[in-house]
């Protein structure tokens, strides 16, 4: 696995642009996961869980997520809608008790543009800094992109059986630079949904009050249909 970025170089990557901000998830964000998850496509549904996972079994899911064992992480939009997932579960007694298996999901709209790579990168601070020794991957083998990001990164493959991989990642120990990352990552997470917030609050009020001028001026009706040309 590469060297992580200093502290140093993760600054100037969010000052020049090439960085995503990711938060760290808690309890009341579950609702949110939820929606995310359900928005995924039946072939996005099939790749993250191993199956064509239906509703209700999505559902059961998010609501068993345990927050205060394992880690979630995500990247919302503008909007604060949660376009990106990662789950790191922590076994914590075994003999994976040194081993964290990752997920990931991003909504078919925001592909391609690197952010499970950056899910994957961040999960591996945080499970080093967890004392994690390895970071576990379960991909269906059609499932390139992410067993491409476990390759790059170094993972081997453990076992190929019935269409799907197991790659296994070994983990540098932590050190003070992980550290730093995690913590400068997360104050910049959190400060980045804050503001998006904020943004949020205010847009919502400024279209509120632009519906209420259009109501009040009666502009609220649909404009009429065009005139009907003479066909002769």
């Amino acid at each position: 696995m590469s060297e992580p970025a200093s502290p140093l170089r993760k600054a100037f990557a969010v000052w020049s642009g090439g960085w995503v901000p990711i938060r760290s998830l808690s309890r009341r964000h579950r609702r949110r996961v939820l929606k995310h998850l359900l928005a995924l496509t039946p072939a996005d549904r099939y790749l993250r869980f191993g199956y064509a996972a239906g509703d209700l079994q999505i559902e059961r899911y998010a609501l068993g997520l345990d927050f205060a064992r394992d880690e979630v992480l995500g990247i919302f939009n503008r909007r604060l809608e949660l376009v990106a997932m990662a789950h790191l579960a922590y076994t914590l007694t075994g003999p994976e008790a040194d081993t964290a298996e990752f997920g990931v999901s991003v909504l078919d709209r925001y592909r391609g543009r690197g952010l499970g790579s950056r899910l994957f990168q961040l999960a591996c601070v945080h499970a080093r800094n967890r004392n994690m020794g390895f970071l576990l991957i379960h991909a269906l083998s059609e499932n390139r992109a992410m067993l491409r990001i476990a390759e790059k990164a170094g993972a081997w493959q453990e076992e190929v059986e019935h269409g799907s991989v197991s790659a296994r990642l070994h983990l540098p120990h932590d050190d003070w630079r992980s550290h730093a990352e995690q913590a400068l990552e997360e104050g910049l997470g959190e400060l980045d949904f804050r503001l998006k917030h904020q943004a949020k609050q205010l847009q919502d009020f400024v279209d509120s009050v632009q519906t209420e001028v259009r109501e009040l001026l009666g502009d609220d009706r649909p404009p009429p249909p065009p005139p009907k040309t003479d066909p002769s």
